[in-house]
């Protein structure tokens, strides 16, 4: 009997493990990584990261833009737990661009030139605080750039009514690897078609100038 308590106990060890494992791997990532060291990211949230990870891509210069959470309190966030609005998370892009093509000020641009900043909360047609406006920083730099954008908006056209957050990066999350180019890899999805499309064809039509060659072909 004291041999087999032993034998038993490693048994549902492993069994709980196995378990743990399998569960963990529904929720797996891969985290994307560069290939040019040069590129600079940037981090940016306007409502739901399909639309937002398409419109920078868009844009010449930009590598790539991952879908991700940042602005929150927890630790690994997932899809599921930002959705109930206790994590404060917010659906963010990881934006990887090259500074000698495009810079960071551009880049502030294209995020308030792409959504609603005075709207709280949400773009239409997605509400709730992991659809907030948040413009993110990583230096003292960044942060003057977007104040400053900010004020000129307020000044020229928003007239105070700006709710962008302007925060600082502490930790970006990469999302679930379904996430990831999700308006690429799912143009019939009714979603994809009837709002992130029409939001991106609206950028390009607004910023002809800023755009890739092959954006032109969506």
């Amino acid at each position: 009997m004291k041999i087999l308590k032993p034998f038993l106990a490693f048994i549902f060890t492993f069994l709980l493990f196995f378990l743990v494992s399998f569960s963990d791997s529904k929720e797996t990532t891969t985290t994307y990584k560069p290939l040019n060291q040069e590129l600079k990211t940037a981090y940016f949230a306007s409502g739901c990261f399909w639309c937002v990870e398409a419109i920078f891509e868009s844009v010449e210069g930009v590598e790539e833009a991952v879908s991700g959470y940042a602005g929150g309190f927890t630790d690994n966030p997932t899809y599921q737990s930002i959705g109930t609005g206790r994590t404060g998370h917010a659906e963010a892009v990881a934006v990887y661009y090259n500074p000698q093509i495009v810079s960071f000020k551009t880049l502030v641009e294209v995020f308030f030139g792409s959504h609603d900043p005075s709207t709280k909360n949400g773009q239409h047609p997605d509400y709730g605080t992991q659809y907030r406006s948040i413009a993110f920083y990583t230096n003292d730099s960044e942060k003057e750039i977007i104040k400053k954008f900010i004020k000129n908006l307020n000044d020229s056209y928003y007239k105070g009514k700006i709710v962008t957050e302007v925060t600082e990066l502490t930790r970006f999350y990469q999302a679930e690897d379904y996430h990831q180019n999700y308006e690429k890899l799912n143009p019939n999805n009714p979603y994809v078609q009837n709002v992130s499309v029409p939001r991106l064809n609206r950028f390009k039509k607004k910023f002809p100038q800023l755009l890739k060659k092959s954006a032109y072909k969506h």
